[in-house]
């Protein structure tokens, strides 16, 4: 039980010192914090104040919908009592038996702030009514439905906006958890496995990628942020990918590539971070959205490939099969891009294989041994 308990603590402190070191967390949100920012500066959130009320917390929209409605009330309501404490219509006002009240049945701040509700939501219950004698009370009563009607679009333009953020529709597209490094078409690359998760497509979806690391420049600046472009792509190219299924995206690990000068053995001792990027339109809302994700050098597995997940059916149809969405299987892999491309049979074999029962559907000679990732 104490080993059980122990092994959990390890864990939980591994998965936290690497979330603290991404710039990018696995789930897309960015690990950064600002500070010594000018009050001034924080204005121009106000002045942009659809944008800030749109990325609030839920729980701070909740409370500011609540607050704005009661509030109204309540000033509107302060604001007919005073009518009625001018017209006399007060009860403690003693007013006379033919007096002619401005509001009926208006005759102290509870039914003033309850006239105020009635007003504003439009309920109308017929115990208060408006009469024509007071000028006043008639103008009041067009300001507050004018601006009782106008915070009702605000907010319910804000709850709209915040469930409809483009970013919702990213929680549908899956990255796998690790990135591979394994031949492909005769070259070392670099492969991450993307799946859309609905039906219906991401219109010019495009993928790319970028290698966040330090580096000491030649004049002696340290750079924390160095950022290197990663180019992605799939059999038929990189722009406008067929995002219909899951698809298996490669990095060519070439001369002119930030890992060719990585080793199998030196991999896990480097520091960087490889943030991926998805853009694209969704098709049902016409909205453009990006998903990220990021992979740290412990993420990487060099000599594996991805099994295959998608075959067809005796009926014809096509068929993706998840479960081996995550599985990789050891390939005979060269211990570094310079061994690959210039030393022959110089090849790494990963000793790390546990059973599987593989793709049940596709046919694969001499089956290989899957590993979960």
């Amino acid at each position: 039980m104490i080993g059980f308990i122990n092994r959990r603590f390890e864990d939980y402190m591994v998965e936290r010192k690497r979330y603290k070191n991404r710039l990018v967390t696995k789930d897309g949100r960015c690990n950064i914090e600002y500070g010594n920012v000018k009050y001034s500066n924080r204005l121009y959130f106000l002045a942009d104040f659809w944008t800030t009320f749109v990325e609030i917390r839920w729980r701070f929209v909740l409370f500011l919908f609540s607050a704005s409605f009661t509030l109204s009330w309540f000033i509107f309501g302060l604001l007919w009592y005073w009518i009625a404490r001018t017209n006399g219509d007060l009860t403690w006002q003693n007013p006379p038996s033919d007096h002619i009240p401005c509001v009926d049945n208006l005759v102290g701040l509870t039914t003033s702030f309850l006239y105020s509700l009635e007003t504003q939501t439009t309920i109308g219950y017929g115990g208060r009514a408006l009469t024509p004698l007071c000028p006043g009370a008639v103008a009041l009563l067009i300001i507050q439905s004018l601006c009782g009607a106008i915070i009702n679009c605000f907010m319910c333009g804000v709850i709209l906006s915040k469930i409809s953020l483009p970013k919702k529709r990213a929680k549908t597209i899956s990255f796998s958890d690790m990135a591979v490094i394994g031949p492909k078409n005769g070259s070392l690359s670099l492969s991450i496995r993307v799946a859309n998760l609905r039906k219906t497509l991401m219109i010019g979806s495009q993928i790319y990628g970028k290698l966040l690391r330090t580096i000491n420049t030649p004049d002696g600046e340290t750079i924390i942020m160095d950022q290197v472009n990663i180019d992605f792509m799939v059999d038929a190219g990189k722009d406008n990918l067929f995002f219909v299924c899951p698809l298996t995206l490669f990095h060519i690990i070439d001369k002119s590539s930030p890992f060719f000068e990585m080793a199998v053995d030196t991999l896990h001792m480097q520091e960087f971070e490889l943030v991926v990027f998805l853009d694209g339109t969704a098709e049902s809302t016409s909205s453009a959205c990006q998903v990220r994700t990021s992979f740290i050098p412990q993420e990487i597995m060099w000599g594996y490939n991805f099994l295959p997940i998608i075959s067809r059916s005796k009926e014809g149809k096509y068929r993706v099969d998840f479960s081996n969405f995550s599985k990789v299987v050891p390939v005979a892999t060269a211990h570094c891009a310079y061994c690959f491309h210039n030393i022959k049979g110089h090849h790494h074999h990963s000793i790390d294989e546990h059973d599987s029962q593989g793709f049940e559907v596709i046919e694969i000679n001499d089956a290989p041994i899957a590993t979960k990732m």
